[in-house]
């Protein structure tokens, strides 16, 4: 039976030194990987808000769902046809007709921009809210890179650590990968591993879907490990030799930190998504999209702060070849399915108030339509200069469009925001003063992000 791959922060060496020596039984991987549903208790008031990034990795055709220009000529314009929405003026694609109905909750953003069509600096920007450091060339081969700027989740879990056992960050139902290469940006980066966020990697959507890992073992209850974590302490005070080696503060707080995610029942209820009627799983969807979706609500409900939902694989919205069929037929109805239920339940539960819903890819397309060499279906290539980006909730006035392309949607007519405003935007909503200073692995102070926070998202909305 497969079960979700929950990637920890510890090393292997760490994993084999400390469950061979402390928990007698029951190793340190098993621990970080199981929880005990714990008993019954009052949930904790919410100090701040949340954030659920939705990622159309490879970057949506902006022209072709939430900025359409049906008087450019053939060699622009859309196949799909607008439609108008809830709010008088806005119209977006016809294949979005669940949020068209619901737009009085968005607010687009038609004028994000950068200057970086490639997709690896473009998603690390997007992730991080900077631009991605230099790499050396021996980097590109690895699978991730410690000279990269951290991921949301990773920051936040620098600046605010907590050890309730519960993650500041979840990036699920997969990591952005692509042969031996992790997309850059998905990681705490130059932090460290101890700030990676968990990873995910299994489809909700899957009938074999399941939280075995976050249990106990027959046999092991929570006393049990407690005096177990008892001897582990008076272990390692007995152990002086350990205080000399450099990982020996990491190394205590990692077994902390396993207590502590062993103990809280909160994420692992999170995860016991059979646990949604049918009928609220079929308005989500039954597919990756839809059921990621309700996984990340359920993931906020427990505390998560930040969870990045992947929409597809590496480059899924990258259509360079049939990207009105791709987007028609793969892409656009499970999106519209999945984010106008997540947008449902958080505005029943009370939650969107404080829940920050972003939708956005690493740039959108380019305005004329082409066929690569080759080829015989047409696609749009990658366009950085313009392209749009929706919010939702915590604290966003809805009903609303922020930025004006041109008439090709090649270029911004207003003014532009960049993913550094992004996330500005984001550190914001998480009640995090993004100019907060951080420091590198050569001990200097840097400021977290260098973005402005894009102020017309708020305007005459309660922050």
């Amino acid at each position: 039976m497969s079960t979700p791959a929950i990637r920890s922060p510890l090393t292997r060496r760490k994993l084999l030194e400390v469950g061979s020596s402390a928990f007698a039984g029951l190793s340190l991987p098993g621990v970080l990987g199981r929880r005990a549903e714990a008993a019954a208790e009052s949930p904790a008031p919410r100090r701040h808000k949340s954030v659920i990034l939705v990622l159309l990795t490879g970057g949506a055709a902006h022209q072709d769902t939430f900025d359409l220009k049906p008087e450019a000529p053939d060699t622009v314009r859309s196949d799909f046809k607008p439609i108008d929405t809830r709010t008088p003026g806005v119209q977006i694609c016809e294949h979005l007709p669940l949020l068209a109905a619901r737009s009085d909750k968005l607010a687009i953003v038609r004028s994000m921009s950068h200057g970086d069509n490639s997709h690896l600096p473009a998603t690390h920007t997007t992730l991080t809210g900077t631009q991605m450091p230099l790499r050396r060339a021996s980097d590109l081969d690895n699978v991730l890179s410690r000279r990269d700027w951290p991921c949301y989740g990773a920051a936040l879990d620098y600046v605010r650590p907590r050890r309730d056992g519960v993650p500041n960050g979840v990036t699920l139902p997969h990591r952005l990968i692509e042969g031996p290469l992790t997309w850059p940006g998905q990681h705490s980066g130059f932090l460290g591993a101890a700030h990676d966020p968990w990873e995910i990697n299994h489809d909700p959507n899957k009938p074999d879907f399941r939280v075995d890992t976050l249990t106990l073992p027959d046999g092991l209850g929570l006393e049990r490990v407690a005096r177990r974590h008892a001897l582990l302490q008076q272990l390692n005070e007995d152990r002086g030799r350990l205080a000399e080696l450099a990982e020996a503060g990491e190394f205590n707080e990692q077994q902390e930190i396993a207590l502590n995610l062993l103990t809280s029942g909160k994420v692992a209820d999170a995860f016991r998504i059979e646990r949604e009627t049918a009928q609220r799983r079929d308005r989500y969807g039954r597919h990756m999209f839809g059921q990621s979706l309700l996984l990340a609500r359920r993931l906020v409900e427990a505390g998560v702060p930040i969870v990045q939902a992947n929409m597809g694989i590496v480059q899924s919205w990258d259509t360079h070849v049939d990207n009105f069929g791709r987007l028609k037929d793969k892409l656009l109805p499970p999106l519209d399915q999945g984010v106008s239920a997540l947008l449902d339940d958080l505005s029943a539960s009370g939650l969107l108030d404080e829940t920050l819903v972003v939708l956005a890819g690493e740039f959108g397309r380019t305005p004329k339509i082409g066929t690569l060499p080759g080829q015989t279906i047409p696609g749009r290539d990658h366009w950085a200069h313009v392209y749009s980006t929706v919010f939702a909730g915590g604290g966003v006035r809805g009903g609303q469009v922020i930025g004006r392309s041109d008439k090709t949607a090649a270029l911004p007519v207003t003014r532009s925001y960049r993913p550094e405003d992004l996330g500005a935007t984001i550190y914001h909503a998480l009640g995090i003063v993004p100019s907060t200073e951080i420091t590198d692995p050569l001990s200097r102070p840097l400021p977290l992000n260098r973005g402005e926070v894009i102020e017309p998202l708020f305007s005459g909305a309660r922050v």
